[in-house]
């Protein structure tokens, strides 16, 4: 018999995404490559209750604009981050339109944090 893990986190009962593989099918090296790193934090948020990551995004957002000069940049160049990486692992299922957006928001982040370190 499994032991239970304690990890803070009720289960509830939200299984994985439908599919054969975890990963993109014919993926070059640097995506393999991420998507095995990554693997472990998609399945922790995923299984995290649906409130805590746009709570902590919106959290991370306002502290970055409240915080003046490097502290609040940094922050809101690690949102930017954060969000990249969702992007980039969305990527492949994308419509174009879709692309675009993430892509505005991103650099938008990320030149609101340079503005934001350097003001």
């Amino acid at each position: 018999m499994a032991a239970k893990r304690d990890d803070g986190f009720r289960r509830a009962g939200r299984p994985l995404p439908t599919g054969d593989s975890f990963f993109t099918p014919g993926a070059g090296p640097l995506r393999r490559r991420v998507e095995q790193v990554s693997a472990v934090p998609l399945v922790w948020l995923h299984q995290a209750p649906r409130w805590i990551l746009p709570v902590a995004m919106a959290a991370v957002f306002i502290t970055g604009l409240l915080l003046p000069g490097p502290l609040g940049g940094a922050l809101l160049v690690a949102l930017a981050a954060f969000i990249g990486w969702l992007a980039f692992l969305a990527w492949p299922n994308l419509r174009s339109g879709e692309r675009l957006m993430r892509v505005v928001v991103v650099a938008g982040l990320a030149a609101m944090g340079v503005i934001q370190a350097v003001a």
